[in-house]
């Protein structure tokens, strides 16, 4: 058997060029013992007051799925078409839930007010999001429920709306459906950028794809927005009400509780979304999805804005652990 001869520069299949840079830098270290074991490459932008990009890390302009940070959009959309809800109920209905009682309690509240029924809701069943909620309601005996996945206050606010107008509710997820086809120009709207694609998200309904920055516009778009608007009501009641939005025990209502006029909307695989009131802005993603980095990249993005509370360094902290005691963090790279 012959050998095979060793390559050497003069090879053309070895570059002397530096490999390229990878086009997402590293947001965060996985840091245990003291020796980085992993690291969350992402895209990350900040926009000032005036709309202008302060900061870039990554490409901001491709598109991405923001996941639920979409929420704010699809519930404007859903006031466009005509349906009156406020307050607690219009938080709901752009809320990504933790599934507790009073989340429940008021899904059931609209459908019944509406006229609805729990079985037309078309978002999967699940378990409460928030793993502590989860474990109490799987010890009392409760199943996976339509009305205790995390998009069901989404659902039900399209359902009604589309009920009210006359619209087909067997359909309400369609991406040709009135309603979808309204909400996809309430996205495009505030993005200040066209619609790159459109998938089906986790709980089925359609998910426009938008870049970073249109992302952060749309955040910065909706706090600066007219009052009495469809966008600054749906920010108002987030902000009033952010444990409808989220949870007792959940990030997004700590930063909207803690810091005023802030509003926050995280999404799946790691999307994050932040306006201040007076029109700084920032979203990010973590290209793996990994959500355990989302709070201590949220917490730098937010020093870097010049917010500096006592809920940044609660979000911020990610401690690892080994053998029941912390051992190591995740720590920002940026």
């Amino acid at each position: 058997m012959s050998a095979v001869p060793a390559r050497t520069t003069a090879d053309p299949a070895i570059s002397r060029e530096p490999a390229p840079a990878p086009a997402h830098p590293v947001l965060a270290e996985i840091v245990r013992s003291g020796f980085v074991e992993g690291r969350h490459r992402g895209s990350l932008v900040l926009l000032a007051a005036d709309g202008t990009v302060e900061l870039a890390l990554g490409d901001v302009t491709a598109p991405v799925f923001p996941r639920s940070s979409n929420k704010p959009m699809q519930a404007a959309g859903v006031l466009r078409a005509g349906l009156d809800l406020a307050g607690e109920r219009l938080a709901l209905a752009a809320a990504s839930h933790s599934g507790e009682t009073f989340h429940r309690d008021l899904v059931h509240k609209m459908l019944d007010e509406h006229g609805l029924a729990a079985t037309q809701l078309q978002c999967p069943p699940d378990l409460p999001l928030d793993p502590a909620e989860a474990e109490t309601y799987l010890a009392t005996g409760e199943v996976r429920d339509r009305v205790t996945m995390n998009c069901s206050g989404k659902h039900t606010a399209m359902l009604a709306v589309c009920a009210q107008r006359g619209w087909p509710t067997e359909s309400y997820l369609d991406p040709a459906h009135p309603l979808q086809q309204l909400i996809h120009s309430v996205v495009e709207e505030a993005a200040g950028e066209p619609v790159a694609a459109v998938g089906t998200d986790g709980c089925g309904a359609p998910l426009m794809a938008i870049s970073l920055t249109g992302l952060a516009r749309a955040f910065r778009s909706f706090v600066l927005a007219a009052p009495g608007s469809a966008e600054r009501r749906v920010a108002d009641a987030m902000r009033a009400h952010p444990e409808y939005v989220a949870g007792t025990r959940r990030p997004d209502t700590w930063l909207m509780r803690e810091i005023p006029g802030a509003l926050s909307k995280m999404g799946a695989e790691a999307v994050q979304a932040v306006a201040l009131p007076d029109g700084r802005a920032l979203a990010f993603k973590i290209d793996d999805g990994g959500g355990r980095a989302l709070g201590p990249v949220l917490a730098r993005a937010l020093g870097l804005l010049g917010v500096d509370a006592p809920v940044v360094s609660r979000i911020g902290r990610s401690p690892l652990l080994g053998g029941g005691r912390e051992v190591g963090e995740i720590r920002v790279a940026f």
